[in-house]
């Protein structure tokens, strides 16, 4: 497993959530923090590439640090996790 950690500038959001295929695009599986209005939110996750977006007081956004992808539902957001835990554009 390895510790990923999300963050989204956001500081005049109210709610922010961490949505994506590694919790099944739940949209209250994962609630971020607000740290001076930065949202973030680690989680430990198994290498392989994920797809996810995030819910920004009810609005989808895109992570404007990596990469992204058409999908049959629109455009989202892709990191792969790497063996050695590191980071890659997928």
């Amino acid at each position: 497993m390895c510790k990923v950690i999300f963050e989204v500038y956001a500081p005049r959001a109210k709610s922010v959530y961490l949505v994506g295929d590694f919790n099944d695009w739940d949209i209250r599986a994962c609630p971020m923090e607000k740290e001076n209005g930065v949202w973030v939110i680690t989680l430990d996750l198994p290498p392989g590439k994920y797809e996810y977006r995030y819910l920004v007081d009810g609005g989808w956004y895109n992570d404007p640090q990596k990469c992204r992808i058409l999908t049959g539902w629109g455009e989202n957001s892709v990191l792969e996790v790497e063996q050695d835990c590191s980071l890659i554009c997928a």
